[in-house]
């Protein structure tokens, strides 16, 4: 049997976009690789926005299932996915890389952590299909 690869998602503080886009790969990627987050700085919980925001999006409850976690808490990663805050990784190895370049929406109104989460989950579905076509191959 194929062990899935290991996708992680990393950020500063892995408090929200990183935590929405480990929830929606296990959501929606499943099968087809594993979903982790980590960040630099971690904070001491999930954005209570970002948190409520994919509750009412998707029924997924972000902090039953998951907590902000350091770099070193992950295990071997394939993928390594950065969120867009300017974070310079410690050396991570991985087999691919890529920066997903979005916006931070704390502190803004609901629209915003709706529009993340849908670029996220866009994002998420095409990464699932590049390995499914065989960007590690």
């Amino acid at each position: 049997m194929q062990t899935l690869p290991k996708v992680a998602f990393v950020c500063t503080h892995n408090s929200c976009r990183s935590q929405m886009a480990e929830a929606l790969g296990r959501l929606f990627a499943a099968d087809v690789f594993i979903s982790y987050s980590a960040g630099t700085h971690p904070a001491d919980q999930i954005n209570p926005d970002a948190v409520r925001v994919i509750r009412q999006l998707y029924g997924v409850e972000l902090q039953t299932q998951q907590r902000p976690k350091l770099l070193a808490e992950l295990p071997a990663i394939d993928v390594l996915i950065t969120m867009g805050c300017g974070v310079e990784c410690p050396f991570l190895p991985c087999r691919y890389r890529e920066d997903w370049d979005l916006s931070d929406p704390t502190g803004q109104p609901d629209e915003a952590f709706t529009q993340t989460a849908h670029t996220i989950e866009a994002k998420v579905h095409a990464l699932a299909e590049r390995i499914q076509g065989g960007l590690l191959a």
